[in-house]
């Protein structure tokens, strides 16, 4: 039986995956520098955790989670996003204990029971940053500006940033009040989810992605006239941090993200170019979140992005940001005593960090040379019977031609090849 793999899921084959080890370790080295440090959580945690932070109307809860129940009866779910289960650890783990600013980032795959097309899966790769600790708005610029020096850095030009204020738990029910006013004599001509939402939580309205719903909410209220002082000044003092940071944004009030825990300052970095899947990140404060999971009052904010959309923008841009790996040399052996004497010394050199290939099914020379010029490697390294004799080897720089003979201890090989690929 030919098997195959679940629809919205895909393999990451070799001729790929060098790609995401580039993004990612350029990620683990921005997050480096603005001083967040690695975390890793379950990829399925109990499912009250996400209904309790998602928001029981959420689409993520409603339609899109994955949830299985184990032979004991509990309900446990995949994890659909990044920002719950963290702070879950950190509740759990209390992690507040150790500091009172704690800067966190997250990689690994995240599950949604999504309709798939270009960027969006079922099973996707997310990033993520969460610091905990203050409610300061140098800290909403400073997690901003991780993502945009970062997609600068890989080279994307085409972004917008995109921000908004929420608002607080107050100002927000005020909000809530005036869409509803808004919105009651459009309900007939409304989907139904948007129906279904008109009361536990109309802010969703904004965010439906039905093209006749979009189409009504055009003249809605914005949440930025109903902030409160304490809001409007946290909100101008961000944008602020972000001017003197030289980062540009746009204020879009229609933002209000789809998950039920954000508060205040909310963002998404669009890139121009994907269509009409083109958001390549987003987040925003959630200062109940702790709190709400059964933790202290502590404020906090993050982001998360998808590896799959920022590799098609980079494809999109034709950014040649990492080459495939080829071998640093080729091994081509000659005669039994070569054979069986040189596997200590191939381990060595592998040992000491070189990319080197070697095949024992190939025994003559041309073969051997035949493959050392299809791996790309830039030298080989002969060593036949009387070279083990004597000790030596025979070091070729294969695009040049110069051939070179060194002792066999593989320290002046290991030093030239190095110095070859400067």
């Amino acid at each position: 039986m030919k098997y195959s793999i679940p629809r919205g899921t895909y393999d990451i084959l070799p001729a790929e995956s060098y790609k995401w080890q580039a993004v990612i370790s350029s990620f683990r080295k921005i997050a480096g520098s603005f001083g967040y440090e690695e975390i890793t959580t379950p990829i399925f945690e109990v499912a009250e955790l996400f209904e309790r932070s998602s928001g029981e109307s959420s689409d993520v809860v409603q339609k899109e989670m994955y949830r299985f129940t184990d032979r004991k009866g509990r309900e446990f779910a995949l994890r659909p996003e990044g920002t719950a289960p963290v702070v879950r650890s950190y509740v759990e783990n209390h992690l507040d204990v150790l500091s009172n600013r704690t800067k966190l980032y997250y990689i690994g795959p995240m599950f949604r029971y999504d309709r798939p097309q270009a960027g969006r899966f079922r099973q996707f790769y997310q990033y993520g940053i969460e610091f905990i600790g203050s409610d300061n708005p140098y800290y909403d610029a400073e997690v901003i500006a991780i993502e945009m020096l970062w997609l600068k850095d890989l080279g994307l030009k085409n972004l917008r940033l995109e921000i908004n204020s929420v608002g607080c738990s107050s100002c927000s029910a005020d909000y809530d009040t005036a869409l509803r006013e808004f919105f009651r004599p459009l309900l007939p001509q409304l989907c139904a989810d948007c129906n279904n939402r008109f009361d536990k939580k109309p802010r969703r309205l904004l965010d439906c992605k039905v093209p006749s719903c979009k189409a009504l909410r055009g003249s809605a209220p914005s949440q930025l006239d109903y902030l409160d002082e304490a809001c409007k000044a946290h909100f101008a003092i961000v944008c602020e941090h972000l001017e003197s940071m030289n980062i540009p944004y746009t204020i879009n009030p229609g933002i209000v993200r789809g998950l039920d825990y954000y508060t205040n300052t909310a963002f998404e970095v669009i890139y121009e170019g994907l269509g009409a899947q083109n958001s390549l990140a987003g987040g925003g404060r959630y200062n109940g979140l702790i709190e709400q999971v059964g933790g202290k009052s502590i404020p906090a904010i993050g982001f998360a992005g998808g590896f799959e959309r920022l590799l098609l923008a980079l494809e999109h841009e034709k950014i040649n940001f990492a080459e495939h790996k080829t071998p640093d040399a080729y091994l081509i052996c000659l005669g039994d005593k070569a054979r069986s004497g040189v596997m200590a010394y191939l381990n060595a050199l592998r040992q000491n960090g070189l990319y080197v290939e070697y095949d024992p099914d190939k025994s003559s020379l041309k073969a051997q040379f035949k493959a050392a010029d299809a791996t790309n490697a830039r030298f080989a390294i002969i060593i036949g019977d009387s070279e083990i004799e004597a000790g030596t080897v025979n070091l070729k720089n294969l695009k040049t031609g110069e051939q070179q003979s060194l002792p066999l201890d593989g320290g002046e090989v290991l030093l030239h090849i190095v110095q070859g690929q400067v």
